[in-house]
């Protein structure tokens, strides 16, 4: 596994409805990465559009996650940090609210691919462990929603099944841990 990559990645949607782009860098376990999701409107949600830059400390453990999500209806500003006693705060233009999120230490954005490479290479991979189940901050498109949702990563031999009450899936990932393939959700192209 290469503990420095600097590079840009591109998943589609799996409908073609949808495109993640995102540029990293990551040396070891630290990550910090820009991207942006765009939707298209389906019967299951108006189309949008989400960017956001994603910090994490030297062990992986996510600082910060900021995004600005525009949809027809308007645009909104989310800011999801954690601090050094591991609590979380959920900041937006209007109101802050804080929580421990059960002890989570990483994040998530539904319908991201780059996301699921975060625990991804810092429990599987590279540690070697064959299943680990943590607690994660989920934040829902496109509705913004931010909750916590308990995970369980199973690492085979280029693949991860990626478990929680939201989605179940078995990713494809490629020697360094970055997701290929999210069936149902996107492939990287």
């Amino acid at each position: 596994m290469t503990t420095d990559i600097k590079t840009m990645l591109t998943w589609r949607g799996a409908d073609a409805d949808r495109l993640e782009q995102v540029r990293i860098n990551i040396s070891g376990a630290r990550v910090r990465a820009y991207g942006r999701i765009i939707s298209a409107a389906t019967d299951d949600h108006e189309a949008f559009s989400v960017s956001y830059e994603l910090v994490t400390t030297d062990d992986g453990i996510t600082r910060r996650l900021s995004t600005r999500m525009l949809r027809a209806g308007g645009e909104t500003q989310l800011d999801i940090s954690r601090d050094m006693d591991g609590r979380w705060m959920v900041q937006t233009p209007d109101t802050a609210v804080h929580s421990d999120f059960g002890g989570a230490e990483t994040i998530d954005i539904e319908l991201s691919p780059f996301l699921k490479t975060v625990p991804i290479r810092r429990f599987g991979l590279p540690a070697g462990k064959p299943s680990v189940e943590i607690p994660v901050v989920h934040l829902s498109l496109p509705g913004g929603e931010v909750g916590q949702v308990d995970t369980t990563y199973t690492f085979g031999d280029g693949t991860v099944d990626i478990v929680s009450p939201l989605r179940t899936s078995s990713v494809t990932v490629d020697a360094d841990g970055l997701v290929l393939d999210y069936p149902g959700v996107a492939s990287r192209i």
